[in-house]
């Protein structure tokens, strides 16, 4: 199974909806898919992630079904944003300040050091674990531990439209690291692509593996820029 998380495309927050480009970029992407021949559409109840995600649906013929646990990740907030003001989301925390405190590497203690030490840390992975684990194993892949019992191996293309923060978050679970290291690492652009292959190698367990993370081929096909929404550096 390929495992397609998707974050939506260029949001007008305050319209709760898409930019003009935003409609551009799920369009690209929708054609994109399309070549994938996709089995299961699921999204994200805000509309952001639903809009973007009915531009495949509406090519491929299939529905749209929405998981509100495909929500933002809520209540991660930190230091306030002297930017945009607001508070700076956890994995929009400087890759420095990640990257300097090696009690943020590993699993035992990323959640037990500050900032992170917060309940709402701890539980939202937990809910969130749950979640997947109940929507992976209705697809034929039981959690156990960090790999998966294969009960139904498939050839199946799952998309979910989702968001920066679930798709880190989520990329963190299914990859075995821990938060802040995928935060300082990784970033969704505005409907970027993730792919991930339960790589099957014996007749029991399969592993999600990444094949790609954050990938945009779709917009430079389609002569698009990549809106850096959600990257704070040096991004041109």
């Amino acid at each position: 199974m390929r495992l397609y998380i998707i974050r939506h495309a260029d949001p007008d927050y305050p319209n709760n909806t898409l930019t003009p480009a935003g409609h551009l970029e799920a369009a690209a992407l929708a054609r994109r898919l399309a070549g994938h021949g996709l089995d299961l559409i699921c999204a994200s109840p805000l509309p952001r992630a639903e809009i973007t995600a009915r531009y495949s649906a509406d090519l491929l013929k299939l529905p749209v079904i929405t998981h509100d646990w495909l929500a933002e990740v809520v209540g991660w907030s930190t230091g306030p944003d002297p930017i945009e003001g607001g508070f700076i989301p956890a994995w929009d925390i400087p890759g420095e300040e990640l990257r300097a405190n090696p009690a943020y590497h590993v699993w035992d203690t990323w959640d037990a050091t500050a900032p992170f030490h917060r309940p709402i840390y701890r539980d939202t992975v937990s809910e969130f674990q749950a979640e997947s684990d109940a929507f992976l194993a209705g697809l034929g892949y039981v959690r156990e531990g960090n790999r998966y019992r294969v009960t139904g191996a498939n050839e199946k293309q799952v998309a979910c439209f989702c968001h920066n923060g679930t798709a880190l978050l989520w990329l963190s679970l299914l990859l075995h690291i821990p938060p802040p290291l995928v935060w300082s690492s990784f970033w969704h652009a505005p409907s970027a692509v993730s792919t991930v292959l339960f790589e099957q190698r014996s007749a029991d367990f399969a592993v999600p593996r990444a094949l790609s993370v954050g990938d945009t081929s779709h917009l430079y096909e389609s002569r698009l820029p990549v809106q850096p929404r959600g990257i704070r550096g040096n991004y041109r």
